[in-house]
């Protein structure tokens, strides 16, 4: 299973309570960026990935200690499952970041519901 998670949203926030376990099982590997458009949804951003344009959704990739457990954890926080609501609002699905390093491919949690009425966050970075 592939260690690799990338995170832009309310798992990097200090306090956090699963953003502090997240840390605490991993290890920084670099900053990153995917090709994407990010969204206010509220308490939190949402991620949708994009083929083309200049957008870009910006975060950071953790090595996982152990991606099984963390995942399982990091799922449920997230929503994604079948034993969460559906259809998930957020799904994981492997993708690839550009990083100072080279292309990596990495975890990351997408925004899985209408993106009809939500705010953009321009820049695309999240900041609570």
């Amino acid at each position: 299973m592939n260690n690799k998670l990338f995170v832009y949203g309310t798992l990097l926030d200090e306090d956090n309570k699963y953003g502090i376990y997240l840390r605490d099982n991993s290890t920084f590997f670099s900053s990153g960026k995917l090709r994407g458009i990010l969204y206010d949804i509220g308490e939190y951003p949402g991620a949708v990935l994009s083929a083309g344009g200049n957008d870009f959704i910006y975060g950071i990739i953790l090595e996982i200690d152990d991606p099984s457990a963390v995942l399982a954890l990091i799922d449920m926080y997230e929503g994604f499952g079948e034993d969460q609501p559906q259809p998930n609002e957020f799904i994981r699905v492997l993708t690839e970041a550009e990083t100072d390093r080279g292309p990596v491919d990495c975890w990351i949690y997408l925004y899985n519901l209408s993106i009809y009425g939500l705010a953009l966050i321009e820049n695309g970075k999240y900041i609570k």
